[in-house]
């Protein structure tokens, strides 16, 4: 089959990716851009098969920031309709000749402080009931709060491999062959040493009559630097023993594939080795192109300019 034949015999295929190969089972990319894998699981209980501490770590922080708040506006809302429903004359220092909005609205106020343990103290509980509500109220924004820290320093202090990739892999000249290339930038002020990279080559294939997926450890020209200071741009370098070999533009555009990268590196600020995964699929491959250069020398020749917002470009270029 056409398919096959497009995959050079001589490349060995990888038994270890830990990647299925039925490709029937298998629905869109294997690894997402954010290098979070394409998975969705199913057959138990949400709770179960969800981490909240993971997720609350790893969120964005504007979602992170907008749970928090909404969580503080929604339990002292539900509080005030408690205090209110045992009744506001057990609040001593609302007025009852108040409106019934003005009433919610100092119980409500009346519950966020008592659920910041803040307690201004110009309205406080009569009676064994709103008593005892607000004292539970004390205890669960305690709790509460500790928790919220616990969050704020978990993702404060979580290891983060702050890399950047090229949006698109291009297959580029090298040397007098060709070479894929995919571009990855350090884009905060850390000190990266150290640093791995791994390239893997995910196809799907027809063999023996079905669609099998075929995985592909690609050798790099230089799979490991001393330190990530500049961008690093990842080549393989498209030689015979490359499963790239017979590859034409027209191929990227009718197989199915998709590479896989891996980055390790410790970073000193942290102490600690951090990782960074991304994936490119055939139809982000650019065929015929050569990045742009992303630094170059200050105009007094005292330091290096790293150009972050040169990342992503490239000129085109004519085999």
């Amino acid at each position: 089959m056409a398919l096959l034949r497009n995959v050079n015999t001589k490349a060995k295929a990888d038994k270890n990716s830990g990647f299925g190969t039925n490709a029937n089972s298998y629905g869109g990319r294997f690894v997402n851009k954010d290098g979070t894998p394409n998975i969705e699981k199913r057959g138990m209980h949400l709770l179960r098969r969800i981490s909240w501490y993971h997720t609350m770590i790893d969120m964005p922080n504007w979602k992170f920031m907008l749970i928090l708040f909404a969580f503080y506006i929604v339990i002292n809302f539900i509080f005030a309709l408690i205090y209110y429903a045992i009744g506001i004359q057990h609040l001593d220092g609302i007025a009852q000749s108040q409106s019934v909005l003005t009433q919610f609205g100092q119980a409500y106020f009346f519950s966020a402080q008592t659920f910041t343990t803040v307690g201004y103290g110009h309205i406080s509980p009569t009676g064994f009931l709103t008593s005892a509500l607000s004292a539970a109220e004390a205890l669960i924004g305690l709790l509460s709060f500790a928790i919220a820290t616990g969050l704020f320093f978990g993702r404060f202090s979580k290891p983060t491999a702050f890399l950047k990739f090229s949006h698109n892999a291009l297959i580029a000249p090298y040397e007098d062959k060709k070479g894929l290339m995919i571009r990855l930038v350090p884009f905060k002020n850390t000190n990266f040493t150290d640093a791995k990279a791994k390239v893997t080559l995910g196809m799907s294939v027809e063999e023996n009559g079905k669609m099998t997926n075929k995985f592909y450890n690609l050798e790099l020209e230089l799979d490991r630097v001393n330190a990530l200071s500049l961008s690093w741009t990842l080549v393989h370098p498209i030689t015979e023993n490359s499963p790239l070999y017979n590859f034409t533009e027209e191929d990227f555009k009718k197989i199915h594939g998709e590479f896989l990268v891996f980055i390790t590196t410790f970073d000193d600020l942290f102490s600690n080795t951090v990782a960074a995964r991304t994936s490119y699929t055939f139809n982000e491959i650019i065929y015929g192109a050569k990045f742009k250069t992303m630094y170059n020398r200050s105009k007094d020749g005292s330091k290096t300019i790293l150009h972050l917002d040169l990342l992503n470009k490239f000129d085109p270029y004519t085999f």
